[in-house]
């Protein structure tokens, strides 16, 4: 390509995403024939690069400069709040459906490694954008789509037909794929899975690809990348960082504060202990991913202070169990309280010396194994399991 990296619209991002190596040349033409502008509502509120949080709304019809240079930005831009329920103009709780962020959308068809005549099927059609680019690819006879959110997928078949693509855009439950439209080539999913649901194995042909985002319940998240085998078995490594909205009939349902207190106060008779571990040292994505597959049923949140010091909350599923480290900046030791039968932050710690003991690998050197029994992370090798610590 010839045109500048700073040049707006269309051609500037391309521009930018083949300068990442995210857009490959063999997705350069899709790119060009099936514009992102098309697939997006004249309403979103566009993503922050640093993080997961959105920026304030964008209205097209108020600034369609700026709406457009949001659509042309290396950004996710929430479509859709609370499944729905959410109106008006400010942010919503949660969002629950969007345009995915472009390096990440060609990242993960790069991943998805489509050949010509490969018959595929799309968890989570969203605005269609990623059904559309890989219907463009492959021919609108070779792609499914399904979308649990009947207005979300209405959404999409109008945003298709403007692009003159119509893969086929089904309401129903992602977990169980589509038979009818079974053996595909190719499975992607573009929602997050703490849990790849089996019928996506039984559904794709022996040599097949999976590709997933995948992450705990503590945290962290990546694209998984699985081959199914002639024994029913789905396994491969991870390929890179991700942050996609959960499954909706895989989002947890977390006890509050108040289910863990019951009314009692805080240290409402926890154990006093110290760390010499800071809880800033365990929020990158990939340290929450080591934690998570070693802590399983636990999440966390902040307390934040206006000094900089914080509290890292950690919270078992069942309510029972909780822990505190409290993080001031400078200190060299932490105050952590726990309570409960699990000791939470002792079990963090133990977690995060296993990572950091081997090397504090990255996703590339995790991986996943999928049967009918379930599935089973691990690292460098697919016998070398991680087991909760």
């Amino acid at each position: 390509m010839t045109v500048r990296e700073e040049e707006a619209g269309p051609s500037g991002l391309a521009c930018a995403l083949v300068a990442s190596g995210a857009l490959r040349s063999d997705w350069l033409p899709t790119y060009r024939a099936v514009p992102r502008e098309v697939f997006v509502p004249a309403r979103v509120w566009p993503g922050i690069p640093s993080g997961t949080e959105q920026n304030p709304l964008v209205d097209r019809a108020a600034d369609p400069e700026g709406w457009l240079a949001a659509v042309y930005s290396d950004i996710a831009l929430t479509t859709q709040w609370d499944d729905g329920k959410h109106s008006g103009d400010g942010l919503g709780r949660t969002p629950s459906s969007s345009n995915s962020q472009p390096s990440m959308v060609f990242g993960m068809l790069a991943d998805l490694d489509v050949q010509g005549g490969d018959k595929v099927l799309e968890i989570g059609a969203g605005t269609g954008w990623n059904a559309g680019l890989l219907a463009h690819r492959l021919g609108s006879e070779n792609v499914v789509s399904i979308e649990f959110d009947p207005e979300v997928a209405r959404g999409a078949r109008v945003n298709l037909r403007a692009a003159e693509l119509s893969p086929l855009v089904i309401v129903g439950d992602g977990r169980a794929g589509y038979a009818g439209g079974a053996p595909y080539d190719r499975v992607i999913a573009t929602c997050a899975v703490g849990e790849v649901p089996y019928p996506w194995v039984e559904q794709t042909v022996t040599g097949g690809l999976i590709v997933a985002p995948w992450g705990t319940e503590y945290g962290g998240e990546a694209i998984v990348r699985l081959t199914v085998g002639e024994d029913g078995t789905a396994g491969g490594r991870f390929t890179r960082s991700s942050a996609f909205m959960r499954l909706r009939q895989q989002r947890t349902d977390r006890p509050t504060h108040a289910d863990h207190f019951h009314g009692r106060r805080w240290p409402a008779g926890g154990r006093r202990t110290v760390t010499r571990l800071s809880p800033a040292d365990i929020g990158g994505w990939v340290e929450q991913f080591a934690i998570g597959l070693r802590v399983p049923g636990a999440f966390w949140s902040t307390e934040p202070y206006g000094d900089g010091g914080y509290t890292l909350w950690t919270y078992s599923l069942d309510a029972r169990s909780w822990a505190t480290a409290d993080f001031e900046p400078g200190a060299t030791e932490y105050e952590v309280v726990q309570s409960g039968p699990r000791r939470l932050w002792d079990e963090t710690e133990a977690a995060h010396r296993w990572w950091t003991d081997r090397g504090r690998p990255g996703f590339e050197r995790f991986g996943l194994t999928v049967d009918s029994a379930g599935e089973r992370a691990w690292l460098d090798r697919p016998e070398d399991l991680i087991r909760p610590g």
